[in-house]
């Protein structure tokens, strides 16, 4: 376990009162060597132990400097947040540290307390209008199921839009709406329009025009939607295989390459290639199936899928 090799004494390694002795010399005088996970006598540089949990940070600093910008307390900052998390707050439960409850003179004092640290964490229109669309991301992003990433592009794009001051006269949840179905398309996250317009408390209409709104003054770059990423999606949902998914996205691949997908609407496609790629590996799936799970009408699978086989000249037995 141990082995004779004198250290030499770093930035890194401190001198440690530990309840250790070396067994070699006796010796209390133990040095701790972070960076090895060692402990190593001073006197005749036995390792006594090895291998020990760093409790340190994650990072490394090798200047003063780099150590004061790197060091940090409590939580990351997040967009999410109104005030990004640098505020603190009072707890609404009424019990000290020990979880006793407090005195209602204590009470009475806290209370004001309380009230005033809300004042001032929002003391502004801007802040106000955060705080409520923040709130607003949160119940949107869980009832999607979209990633914390996007909802942090959604964060931003929605504080941009405030900056440009785009929500003057506009409703908070079509903006945060709005902002959520950019960063999806932005992340290559598939959500259509429509499965946000149902979970947010707006119309498609009002969304739609909200996001051409914030993509025109705002300058975004947002790709185009892609049908192939919606395919893994969709074929979860409709428990179809590895193999039929990649076949409807070679089909998508082969639509493209013909030029047949310009100007369609990438969930038709999407549910079309599928329903063509189901038949073809032998996993049937009924076009109403398909049709709810893209949210799309069955004349548009149905329409889809006549192109795609005319077009690609697919044998297709019905």
């Amino acid at each position: 376990m141990g082995g004779h090799f004198m250290v030499e004494e770093a930035d890194s390694e401190e001198k440690a009162k530990t309840p250790y002795r070396c067994s070699e010399c006796g010796a209390a005088d133990i040095i701790r060597d972070v960076t090895r996970g060692e402990l190593i006598c001073s006197r005749c540089g036995l390792v006594i132990d090895e291998h020990m949990i760093d409790q340190g940070p994650e990072w490394r600093a090798f200047t003063s400097e780099e150590r004061s910008r790197r060091s940090r307390v409590g939580s990351p900052t997040s967009y999410t947040v109104h005030d990004k998390g640098l505020s603190t707050m009072i707890d609404w439960r009424n019990c000290d540290a020990y979880g006793k409850k407090l005195t209602p003179r204590r009470r009475a004092q806290i209370y004001r307390l309380r009230k005033w640290q809300i004042r001032t964490r929002v003391h502004s229109s801007m802040d106000r209008n955060l705080a409520y669309a923040m709130s607003e991301l949160d119940r949107l992003s869980s009832q999607l199921g979209i990633p914390h990433g996007v909802k942090e592009s959604s964060a931003v794009i929605y504080r941009k839009a405030i900056e440009k001051s785009l929500i003057r006269g506009r409703s908070i949840e079509a903006m945060v709406a709005a902002s959520v179905y950019g960063a999806c398309r932005m992340r290559k996250v598939p959500r259509t329009l429509d499965e946000i317009a149902k979970q947010s408390r707006v119309g498609r209409k009002e969304l739609g025009r909200c996001y051409r709104l914030v993509l025109r003054e705002l300058d975004i770059e947002i790709p185009i939607a892609n049908p192939i990423d919606f395919v893994p999606r969709f074929g979860n949902e409709l428990h179809l295989s590895g193999k039929a998914q990649r076949m409807a996205a070679q089909i998508i691949e082969k639509a493209k390459e013909m030029g047949i997908t310009a100007g369609k609407d990438p969930t038709g496609l999407a549910a079309a290639s599928m329903y063509i790629a189901a038949i073809m590996i032998g996993e049937r799936r009924t076009q109403r199936e398909i049709a709810e799970v893209a949210h799309v009408t069955e004349v548009t699978v149905r329409n889809r899928y006549k192109e795609l086989i005319k077009k690609l000249k697919l044998e297709v037995e019905i």
